[in-house]
């Protein structure tokens, strides 16, 4: 009778008991993420899966020629806890215009594996550098909605595993990546790319340019998360305000941190300011309810490489903006981002974190 009892009481918690935090996680909600040699041997695993390369959102739904296939490509960083027994949290991680960077996305994703989260590194530029090699180009001819085509591939692909949570992965952008995930954000895209109904549980925006507003301003409902420098040139501030105004009317909770001294790229290693040539801060697109990309000012629509180039070249200065790292922002920023995820995924904040 005894030996019964004790296989009753395991049956009712094990079940609890694997969805109980990694014991690191703990650490999300502080800022003081795991780093060093804590870090060092957790390795990324490439991973291939299939996505496609829409121009813009209009492009989603169209053939091949508007919409060939990809084969995407990235690195999961998985913690040793995952297995079909203890499906764990996870986000994807997508890059800006200067492409995947060790001490940004890579960092980034072996400290949340260190705290029981998988991370998924997506590259849009390793498959499609038959398309633009240099900055400038990609910003050309390697679009936003490409970028938000692979994260949905990524978010199918960690969705079909069996050692991750479905309904708890994040998306994380970062600069360009940053307007991905704001494109992501809204329900047209989504239903287009997931018509299945699968879903991001959250959404983050780490500097992105509010470039783009959609006529359409419903969003999937997920919560939003959107911050930049208060020294970075690439942002407008008005505009931002807009896009959240829009986010909170589209349905979704929208919250924005906003570091004053921090350039652009402050979470990168780079530790001096260094001026980049292009600014594309004045830029406004609106993207119509059938996905039409149209240049708010000169009415051009978006409807290929030749059409972006004489849009970009319309609102693109040559007054630049500054990056540069700063440890003590990003220390900040992980606490704002980690209570964020802490809150999405149900993990109990500390008393630290309040």
């Amino acid at each position: 009778m005894r030996h019964f009892l004790w296989i009753l009481l395991a049956a009712f918690l094990l079940p609890a008991a694997l969805l109980l935090p990694h014991p690191a996680t703990a650490r999300l909600a502080t800022g003081d993420w795991p780093e060093g040699a804590a870090i060092s041997a957790i390795d990324g695993q490439p991973v291939q899966f299939e996505s496609r390369s829409p121009f813009t959102p209009r492009d989603i739904g169209q053939g091949a020629a508007r919409n060939p296939v990809t084969l995407a490509s990235g690195q999961l960083f998985l913690p040793e806890r995952a297995s079909s027994r203890d499906r764990v949290p996870a986000v994807v991680l997508i890059h800006g215009a200067g492409g995947v960077r060790y001490g940004r996305e890579l960092t980034y994703g072996r400290q949340f594996a260190a705290m029981g989260i998988a991370a998924l590194v997506v590259d849009a530029f390793a498959a499609r550098r038959d398309l633009a090699g240099g900055f400038t180009e990609r910003l050309l001819n390697i679009t936003e909605t490409m970028l938000v085509s692979d994260v949905y591939a990524g978010l199918h692909y960690l969705a079909g595993r069996g050692d991750i949570d479905k309904d708890r992965i994040a998306l994380i952008g970062f600069s360009y990546g940053g307007m991905a995930s704001t494109y992501a954000l809204h329900e047209q895209i989504a239903k287009s790319l997931a018509p299945e109904g699968l879903r991001f549980a959250g959404h983050v925006a780490f500097y992105g340019p509010c470039v783009a507003r959609f006529a359409d301003k419903r969003t999937t409902g997920a919560p939003y998360l959107m911050l930049y420098g208060g020294q970075d040139a690439l942002i407008d501030p008005e505009r931002c305000q807009e896009v959240l105004e829009d986010i909170r009317a589209g349905g979704s909770r929208a919250d924005l941190a906003v570091y004053d001294e921090a350039y652009h790229l402050w979470d990168g290693s780079w530790r001096g300011p260094r001026r980049i040539s292009r600014n594309l801060a004045d830029c406004r697109f609106e993207v119509s309810e059938s996905g039409l990309v149209r240049d708010q000012r000169t009415l051009m629509p978006m409807l290929g490489p030749i059409t972006r180039r004489l849009i970009l070249a319309a609102c693109v200065t040559d007054d630049g903006y500054m990056i540069g790292g700063d440890p003590d922002i990003r220390r900040l920023s992980n606490a704002v981002l980690g209570r964020f995820l802490a809150r999405l995924f149900g993990f109990p904040l500390t008393a630290e974190a309040g």
